[in-house]
């Protein structure tokens, strides 16, 4: 009977360590996809604003419910999206183009910042980040008003 009890207890554990590992796995997934797998919205974003840069590499990250994209391009920036396919960040080295910064942060940094530009920008739920060259990096709101430096 004891030994039926151990075996028993063995079985429940291996089991647990089996829906662990399993629920891990899915959770944090990243997987390499082909530019035409992305959402839409992000292709076509891709090609207005960066016509002459190649995509090197797209990851679709799912982690728990959320579906994410990331995209390297061969001009060394990293693009983010959502499931949708909507821009939530860029980072890079080199000057973004124009294009891809909100207006009122764009003329905020060129009036404050002139002899500066922005490599980075990234929208987080309640504000965003621009990164400018010197590497101050700067929050607004979402609605581009400018908030404080944050370097």
């Amino acid at each position: 009977m004891k030994k039926q009890s151990v075996i028993f207890r063995r079985h429940i554990f291996l089991f647990a360590v089996f829906l662990l590992l399993s629920s891990c796995m899915l959770y944090g997934k990243e997987m390499l996809i082909n530019f035409t797998d992305l959402p839409e919205n992000a292709q076509n974003y891709v090609k207005t604003h960066f016509p002459d840069a190649k995509p090197l590499r797209a990851e679709k990250e799912k982690d728990g419910l959320s579906v994410k994209y990331e995209i390297k391009l061969d001009n060394m920036l990293e693009l983010d999206f959502n499931s949708k396919g909507e821009i939530t960040g860029i980072d890079g080295n080199s000057k973004l183009p124009d294009s891809v910064i909100p207006k009122e942060i764009l003329d905020y940094v060129k009036k404050h910042y002139p002899d500066n530009y922005i490599t980075d920008w990234n929208l987080e739920k309640k504000t965003q980040e621009v990164e400018l060259d010197s590497g101050l990096e700067l929050k607004f709101d979402l609605k581009g008003k400018f908030l404080r430096i944050d370097k």
